[in-house]
């Protein structure tokens, strides 16, 4: 059987990173380790579903976890997950930005109109 293409491995990466949960879950990650129980306290979500998206985190090798006394702890196994949340960042940065632009224009447009000058776009 041959190995499925590359872009589809990657939609499949991203759709795994494509969960509120999940990416919460690893920007509290780039912090350092933390205990479920945080996540639960930050999260506010019920534990049986944080459970289902750590394990597949876990599943996926962006995580690890291990145990600490009493408490499970998760960390992410590398640096790449958060240079990837860096480079979201970025993006949507620049993304919003532009629609701020677009919203001020719209907004000076509208406050044309309204006091009777023509609009400048």
């Amino acid at each position: 059987m041959a190995a499925p293409p590359l872009y589809q491995v990657k939609a499949e990466f991203f759709r795994l990173l494509g969960h509120p949960v999940r990416i919460r879950v690893l920007e509290l990650l780039q912090h350092g380790p933390r205990p479920v129980r945080d996540f639960l306290a930050d999260l506010q979500i019920e534990p049986s579903t944080l459970s289902q998206h750590l394990a597949v985190l876990r599943r996926s090798g962006i995580v690890v976890s291990y145990r600490d006394g009493v408490n499970v702890c998760y960390e992410l196994a590398g640096t790449d997950v958060a240079d990837l949340l860096a480079a979201a960042r970025r993006i949507l940065t620049v993304m919003l930005a532009d629609r701020d632009r677009l919203l001020d224009q719209l907004r000076e447009s509208d406050d044309a109109t309204a006091s009777g000058l023509a609009p400048t776009a």
